[in-house]
């Protein structure tokens, strides 16, 4: 019996310790397990040297107090670096209390798209803004200079019926590029004698950028007696570059005349031109003493080809027509002298 007693509670000493290992000790671990959860929830990860924290794989997590471990399932920490958190859809931040993201390094925000150029712009300096910004006003080159251009549109030989002839048309200009002084002059010396000379300085103003209004006085050397004329036109380019002037004279004792002359440039290459020239004069009334009728008086038409060795200086050879009409022709036949004829020209353009 008493060793029946004694086996009895023996073996209620065993299922005393085995209740006490079953229920008894997982209490305390759990209390204990809690407890130290419970402590690492201000813990400053950054501050435990020589933890990698990439290898602490198999870490149960679903005991961390205050995170939602539900939507962490299978996430490798060893792969967080550079992680953008704004992908972490689920996550509650709100409840990673004591964490501190100063220090998770290695964890870069999502890189923003770049809207500026990466090219450094220098600052503005006064030299660039004066490239920019010119005060208002006119060419500064030429709007106050003093400029000035001469030409002799032509200096020729011809060969006339009555001889050789030497033939001059000039004319030139000096100012600025509204108001100039115009200076003309043209004439005639057959056989060694003057036959016909005149020269005219005309202020001209511009009307616009291609064409000059122009009064001044003119002077008749020959024929005749000398005499003087006012003057007044217009001059400048037409249409493609047709070249015309237009003068209308008021001469001694109420004689009138006008004066209409025109040339056109053809580039047949770039240096060689043909120039077709045609010139009009008229006068109001008979000066049976300067060999003038009313009307239409006289005309040349020409026709030259230069070579412009250089644009200053160009030879050219051509023919003219010469021509008189009404009292004009009269008084030509009663001095003898042909008042139709055609004439083989030799000369050089210059201009200076």
């Amino acid at each position: 019996m008493s060793n029946f007693l004694c086996g009895t509670r023996m073996h209620s000493a065993v299922f005393t310790v085995a209740l006490t290992a079953g229920f008894v000790f997982p209490a305390a671990a759990e209390t204990s397990q809690g407890t130290e959860d419970g402590q690492m929830q201000t813990m400053d990860h950054s501050q435990m040297p020589g933890m990698d924290h990439g290898k602490m794989e198999g870490m149960d997590h679903s005991q961390m107090q205050g995170m939602d471990h539900g939507k962490m399932q299978g996430m490798d920490h060893s792969q967080m670096q550079g992680m953008d958190h704004s992908q972490m859809q689920g996550m509650d931040h709100s409840q990673m209390q004591g964490m501190d993201h100063s220090k998770m390094e290695g964890m870069q925000p999502a890189k923003q798209p770049q809207t500026q150029s990466r090219t450094p712009i220098p600052p503005l300096t006064d030299a660039d803004r004066a490239g920019v910004y010119k005060s208002p006003g006119g060419h500064q080159v030429h709007d106050t200079a003093l400029n000035s251009f001469f030409i002799f549109e032509k200096l020729e030989w011809q060969d006339a019926d009555d001889g050789s002839a030497l033939n001059w048309e000039a004319q030139g200009w000096i100012g600025g590029d509204v108001d100039r002084l115009w200076l003309r002059s043209e004439g005639e010396r057959t056989n060694g004698k003057t036959e016909e000379a005149e020269v005219q300085a005309l202020w001209g103003h511009a009307i616009s950028p291609w064409w000059d209004l122009v009064g001044g006085v003119r002077q008749d050397f020959k024929p005749g007696d000398p005499q003087t004329w006012a003057a007044f036109g217009i001059q400048g380019l037409a249409l493609y570059n047709f070249e015309a002037q237009a003068t209308a004279y008021l001469g001694e004792g109420g004689q009138t005349a006008a004066r209409l002359e025109g040339d056109y440039d053809i580039l047949l290459t770039n240096k060689l031109i043909l120039q077709p020239t045609a010139e009009f004069n008229f006068y109001g009334k008979n000066d049976p003493k300067r060999g003038v009728g009313s009307g239409l008086s006289e005309s040349e038409v020409g026709l030259r080809l230069r070579y412009e060795i250089r644009p200053e200086f160009a030879p050219y050879v051509g023919v003219t027509w010469n021509r008189a009409y009404g009292k004009t022709a009269d008084y030509a036949s009663e001095e003898g002298e042909d008042n139709n004829e055609a004439r083989l020209v030799l000369g050089v353009r210059v201009w200076f």
